[in-house]
């Protein structure tokens, strides 16, 4: 195996070991050799828990000399997109031209230097709420492909990775995520909020699936994984004609909206178990408000 490492001076400030395989397999073998090494892509978001002090793996097993995972491929229908993707790489044309929302939610990932480094598969297993690619991978019911030890296989659901239902095991690394190309319209919306640049405060994905005349919503960052408002797709996915111009009124188009927001963020229970429910507090009705106001300009835009 070519992996190189950097062995790190031994005190109790030391720097952690970093091995840089060459491929997945160099990877796989490298986390199985030390149990306690944590895979690092862009390392964005790993590496700022490092520095603060907050985590302090082992070693690191690098993954950005792993060609690839750096670039995508079709098959079957489907867009094979490697792990180590930039999200600078991904809002390219050429690629937005491919998947165009996860394109537009990859340009909002942050300041240039965020965008150079950050990675596709590092977005998706930091699972952090406010990840700007994990509305757009929800709403494409996107799927993980992994590398195990002794070159094992296996096909994970990226929302079960994001719920915690499954969730990688050890020696695994991310190699790719597989994503049907619809080949139909999609939008990417987030307001930000006051905690950073760029930092979303709520986010929206809309993708509209023709073939099988249905609309794809996720929302993002108000939760902690990405919520698929199910009976707001189903419900505007009746109203619209898919044999026609596919427009909506402007007041389907808010009622829509409206239906998605309170499908996320939900009217409190009453606090005897029955009668009229409990106020929201003002940040959540404005955080309602916000959410419903990107899903309905997230659905015209896609209908436009």
């Amino acid at each position: 195996m070519s992996t190189h490492v950097q062995h790190a001076p031994r005190d109790q400030h030391a720097v952690p070991s970093v091995m840089l395989p060459s491929t997945l397999e160099e990877a796989v073998a490298a986390l199985a050799a030390v149990p306690a090494a944590v895979p690092v892509a862009g390392g964005t978001d790993l590496m700022a828990d490092v520095n603060a002090g907050q985590l302090r793996p082992a070693a690191l097993v690098g993954l950005g000399r792993i060609s690839e995972i750096r670039g995508w491929e079709y098959q079957d229908g489907h867009a094979v997109l490697g792990a180590g993707l930039t999200h600078a790489r991904m809002g390219r044309p050429d690629f937005a031209a491919l998947i165009p929302a996860l394109a537009a939610a990859a340009r909002t990932a942050g300041p240039p230097q965020i965008r150079n480094a950050g990675t596709l598969g590092g977005n998706v297993v930091s699972a952090a709420p406010t990840g700007d690619t994990l509305p757009v991978l929800a709403a494409l019911d996107a799927t993980l492909s992994i590398a195990g030890p002794a070159g094992a296989r296996r096909e994970l659901p990226v929302s079960h990775l994001l719920a915690g239902v499954d969730m990688l095991r050890p020696g695994e690394v991310v190699g790719y995520v597989r994503l049907p190309l619809l080949h139909a319209p999609q939008t990417f919306l987030k307001a930000t909020g006051r905690t950073g640049p760029s930092r979303a405060l709520a986010s929206v994905a809309v993708v509209l699936d023709p073939v099988r005349r249905g609309v794809r919503c996720a929302v993002g960052a108000v939760a902690p994984m990405p919520l698929r408002p199910l009976e707001a797709e189903r419900w505007i996915a009746s109203l619209i004609d898919w044999d026609g111009d596919r427009g909506l009124a402007p007041e389907a188009l808010s009622a829509f909206g409206e239906y998605v927001a309170m499908a996320c963020i939900p009217d409190p229970a009453p606090e005897d178990g029955e009668g009229t429910p409990s106020a929201l507090p003002p940040a959540a009705l404005h955080l309602r408000r916000t959410v419903a106001t990107l899903a309905r300009r997230g659905l015209g835009k896609a209908l436009a």
